[in-house]
């Protein structure tokens, strides 16, 4: 059996991608999220990898789209504010078709805020972060092992389907350390028969863009590109149940507040409330199956969230009004307790436990 090593979130989240075949990181240092762009900046070139630190964010995101449009495995990370940074530039990757991945390791805002953790960037990486039609794959670890484990999945899929794909961290993860058993290296490889890459007379020019003159032919790409995003919703749902078949009370959390919300619930069954969790993993595509599936015997859903309500308005279109659904939120890098959570469970009971 593989060794535990206790890591950092943030290192792991460097030693993850490394093992993943990753070889280009191109970033810019903002806290909590340094330690990445500082891990890969030692670990790059021992391995024949490339590090560059940018000059900005935007600098760093057009080097990623260069290099992702090469074929290669290439990452960026940086927090909330960098994120805002780069969202021409990832529109941009998306319109080019060109995989890459991207870690936010969130903190706390709006704007410069503070380096609290915090999950206050949840519309901005499912619906808005940056302009025109596109998604991107998003992932929400909850433990620094499952961020380990889904930086794999992200540039696998990243590969398979085309397109960004970002881990949605955010400072508490970041910085803090657990056991985690790293993944058995992959060989790096740019073998992409789509890439700008130089052909050597063997194959036609390939040319990675994302400009269209013609508004018809941008159209018809748009329209291909979101029947590739209906495949994804219907194939890439992820989440994690916990004590749901016979909840009567069902908290909806990602990341570190899914952390606290499983304590709550522990500590709500103990009063004799039928409370139970389910933890998207996947933000985008949203895992609706996973709610859809408990809302008839459910009496109510409660979205816990460190921000001011954003995942809720998801849980709401997905719950319909069948079933009111409730919101917590602590919010500028204020991090919820389980007994806060659990405050609300007893309130939605009727108060009583």
């Amino acid at each position: 059996m593989a060794e535990k090593v206790l890591m950092k979130g943030n290192e792991a989240i460097a030693e993850a991608a490394i093992a993943a075949g990753c070889r280009h990181f191109f970033g810019y240092p903002i806290t909590p999220q340094t330690e990445v762009a500082a891990y890969m900046s030692k670990r790059m070139p021992k391995i024949g990898g490339v590090y560059l630190q940018a000059e900005s964010e935007v600098a760093s995101i057009n080097m990623v789209l260069g290099a992702g449009a090469a074929g290669v495995r290439v990452m960026t990370s940086t927090s909330s504010p960098g994120i805002s940074l780069m969202s021409e530039g990832i529109s941009y990757i998306a319109g080019s078709d060109v995989p890459c991945l991207i870690v936010n390791v969130e903190r706390g805002g709006p704007g410069l805020g503070g380096i609290q953790p915090s999950q206050s960037d949840y519309f901005q990486a499912t619906k808005a972060t940056g302009h025109g039609d596109f998604h991107m794959l998003v992932f929400a670890p909850s433990t620094v092992q499952e961020t380990v484990d889904l930086i794999s999945d992200a540039f696998d899929l990243g590969d398979k389907y085309r397109m960004p794909t970002m881990i949605l961290s955010d400072g508490l993860l970041g910085q803090m350390m657990e056991p985690v058993i790293l993944p058995e290296h992959k060989e790096p490889t740019d073998d992409k028969d789509w890439a700008a890459k130089g052909h050597q007379g063997k194959r036609a020019h390939n040319v990675v863009n994302s400009l269209y003159i013609d508004p018809k032919e941008l159209e018809d790409l748009n329209f291909k590109r979101f029947e590739k995003y209906k495949h994804i919703m219907e194939t890439e749902q992820r989440a994690e149940e916990y004590l749901v078949n016979d909840a009567d009370i069902i908290i909806v959390a990602f990341g570190a507040s899914s952390r606290i919300s499983h304590s709550a619930v522990d500590m709500a069954r103990k009063q004799g409330i039928k409370a139970g969790l389910i933890r998207p993993i996947t933000l985008w595509p949203f895992p609706e199956k996973f709610i859809k599936k408990h809302v008839g015997h459910a009496k109510a859903f409660l979205s816990v969230e460190m921000n001011m309500g954003q995942m809720v308005e998801d849980v709401k279109l997905t719950v319909k009004d069948e079933k009111p659904v409730h919101f917590f939120g602590r919010t500028g890098g204020m991090v919820p307790t389980p007994k806060e959570v659990l405050e609300q469970i007893i309130k939605i009971n009727g108060g009583e436990c």
